[in-house]
């Protein structure tokens, strides 16, 4: 990503803030190699103990739920004790529940243990993007593509390890081996905690006002436009969150981005187990292929925030990923064996429309003060939608016995999405939206 003229002036990228770039990395590493590392190992597990479907399908919903949850408490927490402060206490959160599912005894544990992750994760996607403001104001379009990237190779490596791991040395090994990752990233956080309260030092507190997941792709957007520079954050009016509920295009963007979770979450909690069970594949090779699904994400990040920005290609993407989820689960249903990995990578474009709902909760609104408005509303929805999915697809895999019939509803959450993705190209804004129905925003 270029870098305008006015960033490319700033002191170099390490310079006097060395720790907190590598925190940074290790913090984005952790928060998704936490969500990546538990299903391809869960038939190990399961020699163990018992893990029933219904487990492993509020496994796969505790990270959007723990997402919405957290995603709201933690600004609150924030305001009263500081921005590093609660990125080490979201990192001990999921340093320990990573190493306390390697310590689990049965599967209300290891859901406890991963709920205690979540925790930690739900914090962490808040706190990142203002930290890396907050160091990085000057460096904003590269850090925001160094800390995405290492969050898209933290999704597709745990897959590519866990297994190979879980069968040479156990799958406690496998699960814990990422909290100690996770603890690794205490250390930068920790010694600039120290070395600010020391006499002298610089005051740690730094207001965040609302959690604000755009911030990453206002920064594209602007370095796409070459014209970089801070982010504004804003606290969310009230008045134009209620009226959000009013509008057809906050509720297409909303869909749109539940689809994209739903899509995620579903193929983290059962992909393993499914390809096992439909391609005949061992937990090796499926752990494989869900590292594959996860690595098609990487590019995808990169690209659709500069062909929407300069091409408005909303439409065009939203339809090439409902396409390819829809390709993608044919195949799966009709000739799983026949080319398992090309059946999942082409599913896999379903990761479209994730850095697409991000880009639109940016441009789909004039102020910064909406835009976060916008961001809460479709969030809160969008995940409250992707809790449900990995719960009801376990249940009707043990209802039917087979994967045909949740196949059949993730593809029909596709077609459902596709009026949503339609509305969610339309080149207005919710205010312009608004204007046109009732009067002045």
């Amino acid at each position: 990503m270029a870098e305008s003229s006015s960033s490319s002036k700033g002191r170099p990228l390490w310079q006097g803030r060395a720790l907190a770039l590598v925190g940074i990395v290790l913090v984005a590493f952790s928060l998704r190699s936490a969500v990546a590392s538990l299903s391809p190992v869960i038939d190990h597990v399961a020699a163990d103990f018992p893990v029933s479907s219904v487990v492993i399908g509020l496994i796969g919903a505790a990270p959007p739920v723990c997402f919405a949850v957290f995603g709201l408490l933690t600004p609150l927490f924030e305001r009263r004790f500081g921005l590093e402060r609660m990125a080490v206490a979201a990192i001990t959160l999921m340093a320990l529940g990573l190493l306390l599912r390697g310590f689990a005894v049965d599967s209300t544990s290891l859901l406890a243990a991963t709920a205690l992750v979540f925790a930690g994760v739900g914090s962490g996607n808040v706190l990142l993007p203002p930290l890396v403001k907050k160091y990085f104001p000057d460096r904003l379009g590269i850090m925001m593509t160094l800390y995405s990237t290492t969050m898209a190779v933290s999704t597709f490596l745990p897959p590519l390890v866990a297994v190979p791991v879980a069968d040479s040395l156990g799958w406690r090994v496998s699960l814990g081996m990422w909290g100690v990752v996770a603890a690794i990233a205490l250390v930068p956080w920790m010694t600039l905690l120290l070395r600010d309260r020391a006499p002298g030092g610089p005051p740690l507190q730094t207001e965040l006002l609302v959690p604000d997941p755009t911030d990453g792709v206002d920064d594209v957007r602007d370095a796409v436009a070459a014209s970089t520079g801070p982010i504004t954050t804003a606290p969310a009016n009230p008045r134009a969150f209620s009226r959000l509920w009013r509008l057809p295009l906050a509720w297409a963007l909303a869909l749109v981005f539940g689809t994209s979770s739903t899509m995620a979450y579903v193929s983290f909690a059962w992909m393993p187990t499914m390809l096992v069970d439909i391609g005949g594949v061992t937990p090796a090779t499926a752990g494989f292929l869900l590292s594959l699904f996860a690595l098609i994400g990487l590019p995808c990040s990169m690209l659709v925030p500069i062909l929407v920005v300069r091409f408005q290609a909303t439409r065009p993407l939203f339809l090439v990923a409902v396409g390819a989820g829809l390709v993608g689960l044919l195949g799966l249903l009709l000739v799983p064996t026949a080319a398992l990995p090309l059946w999942v990578s082409i599913f896999g474009l379903t990761a479209i429309m994730f850095p697409l709902s991000l880009v639109l909760l940016s441009i789909r609104a004039r102020t910064p003060e909406t835009a976060v408005a916008l961001s809460g509303f479709v969030q809160s929805i969008g995940y409250a939608i992707a809790a449900v999915f990995p719960l009801l697809v376990g249940l009707l895999h043990d209802t039917t016995g087979g994967w045909r019939v949740p196949l059949l509803v993730m593809a029909g959450v596709l077609i459902v999405a596709i009026p949503a993705g339609i509305v969610a190209g339309r080149r207005r804004t919710v205010e312009d939206e608004w204007e046109h129905r009732h009067g002045r925003w």
